[in-house]
Protein backbone atom coordinates (compact mmCIF):
# COMPACT_ATOMS: atom_id res chain seq x y z
CA UNK A 1 0.00 0.00 0.00
CA UNK A 2 2.95 2.35 0.50
CA UNK A 3 4.14 1.92 -3.11
CA UNK A 4 2.37 5.14 -4.19
CA UNK A 5 4.04 7.05 -1.39
CA UNK A 6 6.37 9.94 -2.16
CA UNK A 7 9.04 10.99 0.37
CA UNK A 8 10.04 14.58 -0.29
CA UNK A 9 11.38 17.73 1.38
CA UNK A 10 8.79 20.12 2.79
CA UNK A 11 7.45 22.83 0.51
CA UNK A 12 8.44 25.53 2.99
CA UNK A 13 6.88 26.99 6.10
CA UNK A 14 3.53 27.27 4.30
CA UNK A 15 3.25 23.51 4.74
CA UNK A 16 3.74 23.63 8.52
CA UNK A 17 -0.01 23.90 9.32
CA UNK A 18 -0.56 20.57 7.50
CA UNK A 19 2.29 19.00 9.47
CA UNK A 20 0.89 20.32 12.75
CA UNK A 21 -2.46 18.74 11.85
CA UNK A 22 -0.69 15.40 11.23
CA UNK A 23 1.15 15.77 14.54
CA UNK A 24 -2.12 16.42 16.40
CA UNK A 25 -3.87 13.40 14.88
CA UNK A 26 -0.87 11.14 15.58
CA UNK A 27 -0.49 12.36 19.16
CA UNK A 28 -4.23 11.98 19.81
CA UNK A 29 -3.93 8.36 18.62
CA UNK A 30 -0.74 7.39 20.47
CA UNK A 31 0.10 9.76 23.34
CA UNK A 32 -2.72 9.19 25.84
CA UNK A 33 -0.17 9.73 28.63
CA UNK A 34 0.47 13.36 27.61
CA UNK A 35 -1.25 15.96 29.81
CA UNK A 36 -3.58 18.29 27.88
CA UNK A 37 -1.61 21.42 28.85
CA UNK A 38 1.68 19.84 27.73
CA UNK A 39 0.12 18.75 24.44
CA UNK A 40 -1.23 22.26 23.84
CA UNK A 41 2.15 23.83 24.65
CA UNK A 42 4.01 21.52 22.26
CA UNK A 43 1.44 22.06 19.51
CA UNK A 44 1.66 25.83 19.92
CA UNK A 45 5.48 25.71 19.54
CA UNK A 46 5.68 23.07 16.80
CA UNK A 47 5.64 25.36 13.74
CA UNK A 48 7.69 28.15 15.34
CA UNK A 49 10.25 26.34 17.51
CA UNK A 50 10.56 22.72 16.40
CA UNK A 51 9.88 22.20 12.68
CA UNK A 52 12.27 24.95 11.46
CA UNK A 53 15.17 23.39 13.39
CA UNK A 54 15.12 19.89 11.94
CA UNK A 55 15.68 18.47 8.49
CA UNK A 56 12.19 17.43 7.43
CA UNK A 57 11.05 14.65 5.14
CA UNK A 58 7.36 14.61 4.23
CA UNK A 59 5.46 11.48 3.21
CA UNK A 60 2.88 12.36 0.58
CA UNK A 61 0.09 10.22 -0.85
CA UNK A 62 -2.36 11.38 -3.51
CA UNK A 63 -0.95 14.91 -3.35
CA UNK A 64 -1.33 15.43 0.39
CA UNK A 65 1.04 15.00 3.36
CA UNK A 66 0.26 11.93 5.49
CA UNK A 67 3.36 11.85 7.70
CA UNK A 68 6.71 13.43 8.37
CA UNK A 69 10.07 12.86 10.01
CA UNK A 70 12.51 15.41 11.37
CA UNK A 71 16.20 14.75 11.90
CA UNK A 72 19.20 16.61 13.27
CA UNK A 73 22.83 15.48 13.33
CA UNK A 74 22.07 11.78 12.88
CA UNK A 75 19.24 11.72 15.39
CA UNK A 76 15.57 11.18 14.61
CA UNK A 77 13.86 14.03 16.46
CA UNK A 78 10.30 13.36 15.33
CA UNK A 79 8.27 10.89 13.29
CA UNK A 80 4.50 11.27 13.03
CA UNK A 81 1.92 9.59 10.81
CA UNK A 82 -1.65 10.86 10.41
CA UNK A 83 -3.92 8.61 12.47
CA UNK A 84 -5.99 7.54 9.45
CA UNK A 85 -2.81 6.38 7.67
CA UNK A 86 -1.21 4.38 10.49
CA UNK A 87 -0.30 0.77 9.74
CA UNK A 88 0.28 1.38 6.03
CA UNK A 89 4.09 1.23 6.06
CA UNK A 90 4.57 5.00 6.01
CA UNK A 91 6.58 5.10 9.24
CA UNK A 92 8.84 2.33 7.96
CA UNK A 93 9.45 4.20 4.71
CA UNK A 94 10.18 7.44 6.58
CA UNK A 95 12.63 5.81 8.99
CA UNK A 96 14.38 4.01 6.12
CA UNK A 97 14.69 7.36 4.33
CA UNK A 98 16.01 9.03 7.51
CA UNK A 99 18.62 6.30 7.97
CA UNK A 100 19.74 6.24 4.34
CA UNK A 101 19.50 9.93 3.40
CA UNK A 102 20.08 11.67 6.75
CA UNK A 103 22.42 9.20 8.49
CA UNK A 104 20.07 8.60 11.41
CA UNK A 105 21.37 6.14 13.99
CA UNK A 106 19.61 7.23 17.20
CA UNK A 107 16.22 8.22 18.56
CA UNK A 108 14.68 9.10 21.91
CA UNK A 109 11.17 7.75 22.38
CA UNK A 110 8.58 8.23 25.11
CA UNK A 111 8.73 5.13 27.30
CA UNK A 112 4.91 5.23 27.69
CA UNK A 113 4.44 5.02 23.91
CA UNK A 114 4.68 1.22 23.72
CA UNK A 115 3.68 1.15 20.04
CA UNK A 116 6.56 3.47 19.10
CA UNK A 117 9.06 1.52 21.21
CA UNK A 118 7.99 -1.70 19.48
CA UNK A 119 8.19 0.01 16.05
CA UNK A 120 11.75 1.23 16.60
CA UNK A 121 12.80 -2.20 17.86
CA UNK A 122 11.25 -3.79 14.77
CA UNK A 123 13.25 -1.53 12.44
CA UNK A 124 16.54 -2.23 14.19
CA UNK A 125 16.92 0.09 17.18
CA UNK A 126 17.84 -1.11 20.68
CA UNK A 127 17.49 0.66 24.03
CA UNK A 128 20.81 2.03 25.27
CA UNK A 129 19.63 4.21 28.15
CA UNK A 130 16.77 5.98 29.88
CA UNK A 131 16.01 9.47 31.18
CA UNK A 132 13.32 10.16 33.77
CA UNK A 133 12.28 13.42 32.07
CA UNK A 134 11.78 14.43 28.45
CA UNK A 135 14.03 16.95 26.71
CA UNK A 136 11.97 19.87 28.04
CA UNK A 137 12.06 18.63 31.65
CA UNK A 138 8.50 17.28 31.61
CA UNK A 139 7.66 14.06 33.52
CA UNK A 140 7.68 11.73 30.51
CA UNK A 141 10.53 9.20 30.64
CA UNK A 142 12.53 8.74 27.46
CA UNK A 143 14.21 5.61 26.17
CA UNK A 144 17.42 6.35 24.27
CA UNK A 145 17.75 3.97 21.32
CA UNK A 146 20.50 3.29 18.80
CA UNK A 147 20.43 1.57 15.43
CA UNK A 148 22.00 -1.88 15.73
CA UNK A 149 21.68 -3.10 12.15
Amino acid sequence: MSSDLLIRPPRGADEYPSLVKIWRSAVDATHDFLAADHKAEIEQRLASDYLPHVRLAVAERDGRPVGFAGTDSGKLEMLFIAADNRGAGIGTRLIQHAIEAHGVDSVDVNEQNAQAVAFYRRVGFAVTGRSALDGEGRPYPLLHMRLTR
